[in-house]
């Protein structure tokens, strides 16, 4: 639809938006034939789900009444999980910063330049963050003030609200990566990013509505089997073995992962997808640890080496269970403080919002491992030489451990002491753009979705990355994305896989901890495998 108004949400059409041109991008892929076309949704997935918003389907239980009853019956249940958001007994923890979003947006527009998938969608009207935003003032005016019961549209209260209303608005709510770079821009200090969240916090802790693979394939495998891939105790005890046997035939160091100690200094945690999809990651930080002389400890505890909480993303009683869990077992090991390695979500999670769940004698210390690293480099902790890593190398930032918690130095000057021919990306630090797997993005496969994270999501992710290699794109030179993040892995992985770009190319990626190892003076033959 042309001219797009959130009045038209409620609108019984077939499609609101149909993208098409997208954001440019540059050289080598401002050609033609380098991009793969958008798809359209399949007629089964248009009858049984939400297709009506932008053609992508991301909540995959979200189902289409059939009754006008059942209708009624969703519009209800929103409508009672809206008024609990702004019920101080409820959401005391984020109350005021979503009153004051809610009334004193000035419609300047400042946050649609700041967010990426605005700007690679071409400009959709629907993907402003203030768009999603008005939709849900408009409902809250209509049915929550006395000025909106009463007066309707001659006080802005001008929305109809049907099951196509809600569950466009809930779709909308997952086509934001929660980067929060709006919020970081807003001259007023608002945050579109908070409103998403609240509105998906709505459809879970009140509706029972989330994505799959957020909440049955992780919140709830976590609980049950302890970890979020449902890796059981033995595997990843064998699988600690195998990676001490890897490291041997890798460096030549024989190396003992401590499990379970008792009274450690640092309890290292990782994201569960490491050691299943990456785990030179895991197998990097404990030749690091173990060449300190760090006093660490892993936990065979799965929920206790797991360090993923998707709770953060869509429901806030899922993240304060998980997040209960994993502190349960670091008191019960006895340990001085929780080192959080490389993922995000988790630097958010236990350093930022869940770590003020836990007081008094419960309460451990959580760091991030990135300025103990830089402190072990910067000490000359480890032998080092930076002629091993000379190749471009750049460096995505995570939004949650620079833009939320302030994290920028350690990792560059890591990179500045490690790799000759590093280059920053264009915006970088605080200003980077998400990698368009933030919020869930990474781990959502299911339908149509992963286009839209691939095509918009993460393209101006690719653009910069793109950007940052100009000049040595030539395909004999390898190059390397340095992305401290299990998920912003998974979003580049999936983008280079998408665009060809490491077959073509020849454009790697992984995490910092790879680097530094690959770095060390003592390993004869590369760590890092492209360089074998």
């Amino acid at each position: 639809m042309k001219n797009l108004k959130p009045q038209d949400m409620g609108k019984r059409t077939e499609q609101l938006v149909q993208l098409g041109k997208l954001m440019d991008l540059p050289a080598p892929y401002d050609q033609p034939g380098m991009e793969p076309p958008l798809t359209v949704p399949k007629d089964a997935w248009k009858e049984k789900h939400c297709t009506t918003l932008d053609g992508y389907v991301g909540i995959d239980t979200l189902i289409r009444p059939q009754t006008k009853a059942e209708e009624e019956q969703v519009v209800n249940s929103f409508l009672s999980g809206l008024a609990k958001i702004f019920s101080d007994d409820v959401n005391r923890n984020f109350l005021q910063p979503l009153v004051l979003s809610i009334k004193y947006c000035a419609k300047c527009n400042t946050c649609s330049e700041a967010c990426h998938i605005f700007k690679a969608s071409g400009g959709q009207e629907i993907y402003r963050p203030i768009f999603r935003s008005e939709v849900l003032r408009k409902i809250v005016k209509k049915h929550l003030t006395k000025s909106g019961k009463m007066l309707g549209s001659l006080v802005g209260a001008d929305i109809d609200i049907n099951w196509e209303t809600i569950a466009r608005l809930g779709e909308l709510a997952y086509r934001c990566n929660l980067c929060r770079r709006c919020a970081q821009a807003c001259p007023l200090g608002l945050d579109n990013g908070l409103l998403a969240r609240e509105i998906r916090k709505i459809f879970s802790q009140e509706m029972g509505i989330a994505p799959k693979p957020l909440h049955e394939k992780g919140t709830m495998l976590q609980l049950k089997t302890g970890s979020s891939t449902g890796l059981t105790k033995p595997a990843f005890l064998d699988m600690l073995e195998f990676m001490e046997d890897d490291i041997f035939a890798k460096t030549g160091k024989k190396i003992k992962i401590p499990v379970d100690k008792k009274g450690a200094d640092i309890l290292l945690t990782h994201n569960a997808g490491e050691f299943m999809t990456w785990p030179d990651n895991p197998a990097a930080f404990a030749v690091l640890f173990t060449e300190a002389g760090l006093d660490w400890t892993l936990s065979s505890d799965m929920i206790g080496y797991d360090n993923v909480n998707y709770g953060l993303w869509y429901d806030d009683v899922q993240a304060r269970r998980v997040a209960q869990e994993q502190f349960k077992v670091a008191k019960q090991l006895g340990v001085r403080r929780i080192i959080i390695g490389e993922c995000g979500h988790a630097h958010k999670a236990s350093a930022v919002s869940m770590d003020r769940i836990t007081v008094g004698e419960d309460k451990i210390p959580v760091e991030s491992f990135l300025p103990l690293l830089w402190e072990m480099v910067n000490r000359k902790v480890l032998k080092l030489d930076p002629q091993k890593n000379n190749f471009p190398v750049t460096l995505h930032d995570p939004c949650n451990v620079v833009r939320m918690m302030g994290v920028v130095k350690p990792q560059r000057q890591i990179l500045q002491a490690i790799c000759p021919q590093f280059r920053e990306m264009t915006p970088h630090g605080v200003n980077n753009y998400c990698c368009g797997g933030g919020s869930g993005f990474a781990i959502m496969q299911s339908m149509n979705f992963p286009e839209f994270r691939k095509q918009v999501g993460s393209r101006m992710k690719f653009r910069q990355i793109l950007q940052a290699f100009q000049g040595s794109m030539d395909p004999g030179t390898p190059k390397y994305i340095c992305a401290p993040c299990s998920n912003c892995k998974g979003a580049i992985r999936d983008i280079l896989e998408f665009y060809h770009t490491t077959e073509k190319f020849n454009i790697h990626y992984g995490g910092l901890v790879e680097l530094v190892v690959n770095a060390l003076v003592d390993i004869e033959k590369p760590f890092l495998e492209f360089l074998a």
